[in-house]
């Protein structure tokens, strides 16, 4: 079966975002009033799979992710 897969990597609370630290800062240059802004990896793909969630799951464990420093999470829809 074909399923649809987005997975959204984001660094583990407490790790500096340097790239959201910029563009936060940048968003408040212009006027914005944001705080806190972080910079998440979103991947999407289609994947054909008997067993979606352990693949994706090894997928984020041993490519998509470092374990030691992100946390992920990710849906699973079947393809239309």
């Amino acid at each position: 079966m074909r399923w649809k897969v987005r997975v959204l990597v984001r660094l583990k609370e407490g790790l500096n975002d340097p790239e959201g630290r910029v563009i936060g800062k940048a968003l408040k240059n212009l006027g914005y009033k944001v705080e806190e802004l972080k910079v998440p990896k979103c991947f999407e793909f289609v994947l054909e799979s008997e067993k979606p969630e352990e693949e994706v799951e090894e997928m984020c464990r041993r490519l998509l992710a470092n374990p030691l420093i992100h946390t992920w999470e990710y849906t699973i829809e079947p393809v239309k």
